[in-house]
């Protein structure tokens, strides 16, 4: 189980950061930057992170995802492929909906809150990691 679901949480979560940062290139919305930031969090924000410590950070909350997906899957719900619909959108939704919160606290420069391509953006890149990790999920169990 653990496996599967580091697995699972690995590739969800490269795809979502990739998808970011191309987009960020791409076209300047900072969304990449605003996925990777940690600066609101007391003590860690007064430290200058390395790229791959923020990808770390990130990796830990795709970990945590991707271990509960397949934990639900083992021990709480029905193995179904609506079930499994159903939970990636489930667990991947309070991410979806961080970007106002998360944009307000930052301290970096992140997209407006009010900026509509960035959000559309954010979003679709949440999709894609639900999207990844249901048919993640069906390829690897």
């Amino acid at each position: 189980m653990i496996r599967w679901g580091l697995f699972i949480g690995t590739t969800s979560g490269i795809v979502l950061g990739l998808y970011m940062w191309f987009v960020e290139k791409i076209t300047g919305d900072k969304v990449y930057t605003l996925l990777m930031n940690v600066d609101f969090i007391p003590w860690f924000g007064s430290i200058d992170w390395p790229v791959l410590m923020e990808w770390f950070f990130h990796m830990i909350i795709s970990w945590i995802i991707g271990l509960v997906y397949v934990w639900l899957f083992m021990y709480r719900v029905k193995n179904t492929s609506r079930n499994h619909w159903r939970a990636a959108a489930l667990l991947t939704a309070p991410a979806a909906l961080t970007y106002v919160p998360l944009t307000i606290l930052a301290l970096k420069e992140t997209p407006p809150v009010t900026d509509g391509s960035a959000i559309l953006f954010w979003l679709i890149g949440h999709v894609l990691y639900a999207v990844t990790l249901k048919k993640s999920y069906d390829r690897f169990t």
